[in-house]
């Protein structure tokens, strides 16, 4: 059950070059590949030496009203002077298509991943985030998904069922533990409604640059959520260091949107999510060479070994009690 393989053949440097001269820039170097899976994503400069990111979308990943309400969102936080990095606009469009391939223009932005243990660049990107959140819950996305159990954990279960990347002996171990870890999800993983807004989505360290502040790029993934999704993929080690990532990030975001603390019991449920969904997710673009010269080690008969012993201690992190800002004595 791997996606129908899509098409790249055409983008030949030529022809990409012909899709951003056609929106009116004239480019005046080659074009530099950019780390992406999902899309094809090349750096390049025009005649006044200026750098620009041009992103090719997957076709039929995203609507075109997806994409636009991701393009809207960032241009929305760009406008209220919060630090990320959206798509730039010609005569008022963002979005654009050349010979049936969707892709937009962004400007270059400069700096380096942030460190997760540079407590100073988590404040920021506590106060970024927080910003973000305060101006991302007046409206809900119309197009955009929810973050959601069917798609994070039962398609995936589905993709993985449908093709033979489970070594036969291993079948039984691994869909049983995978199951287990589904049951604990749905036990917890219940937010309330009023605590899903409009989220970045996919929040880690390689999407935010820091160079003396922080800016958030990339909202491909953008979707409705709880607020504790955009927080948790910073926090690393053991727990009393995520303990002091957590508080150091929410010291910087309560400066400007409150945190309800009863998300916090969401981390581990949301963290078994994108470690199933990330399975699925690498099974279902297979057929896409980026991602078998990628991921490669996925065929591997040890990381699927790998996979059944992550799960069960992943079960055992959702059975502990969850992190909490008071102590508990």
């Amino acid at each position: 059950m791997t996606e129908q393989p899509v098409d790249y053949s055409l983008l030949s440097p030529d022809f990409m070059l012909d899709a951003i001269e056609s929106i009116g820039i004239r480019v005046d170097s080659g074009l530099l590949e950019l780390n992406s899976y999902e899309n094809r994503v090349f750096q390049f400069q025009d005649e006044d030496r200026q750098r620009f990111v041009v992103k090719f979308y997957r076709p039929e990943r995203w609507s075109d009203e997806q994409i636009q309400e991701e393009h809207n969102f960032s241009l929305e936080l760009e406008q209220a002077e919060i630090d990320v990095v959206a798509p730039l606009q010609f005569d008022g469009c963002s979005l654009f298509t050349y010979q049936g391939y969707r892709f937009a223009i962004f400007p270059s932005a400069g700096g380096r991943p942030i460190e997760v243990d540079n407590l100073d660049a988590l404040e920021s990107v506590g106060r970024n985030l927080g910003r973000v959140h305060q101006l991302a819950s007046k409206q809900s996305f119309l197009y955009r998904p929810t973050l959601s159990i069917a798609e994070f954990v039962q398609t995936p279960k589905q993709i993985l069922q449908h093709n033979n990347f489970v070594p036969a002996h291993l079948e039984t171990s691994f869909f049983d533990v995978y199951d287990a870890l589904a049951k604990e999800i749905m036990l917890q993983y219940k937010p309330d409604d009023k605590q899903l807004i409009r989220l970045h989505g996919d929040l880690h360290a390689g999407n935010i640059l820091w160079r003396d502040k922080v800016t958030l790029l990339d909202f491909d993934d953008c979707r409705q959520g709880p607020a504790i999704q955009d927080i948790w993929m910073m926090l690393h080690g053991e727990r009393h260091e995520q303990l002091l990532q957590l508080e150091v990030i929410l010291e910087g975001y309560e400066e400007f949107c409150s945190f309800d603390s009863k998300q916090l019991q969401l981390i581990e449920p949301l963290r078994a999510m994108r470690m199933m969904n990330y399975m699925g997710w690498i099974a279902k673009r297979w057929d896409d060479p980026a991602f078998s010269r990628h991921f490669s080690w996925f065929a591997d008969e040890q990381y699927w070994q790998q996979q059944v012993v992550s799960l069960h201690e992943q079960i055992g992190n959702m059975q502990k009690s969850p992190l909490s800002l008071i102590p508990n004595y």
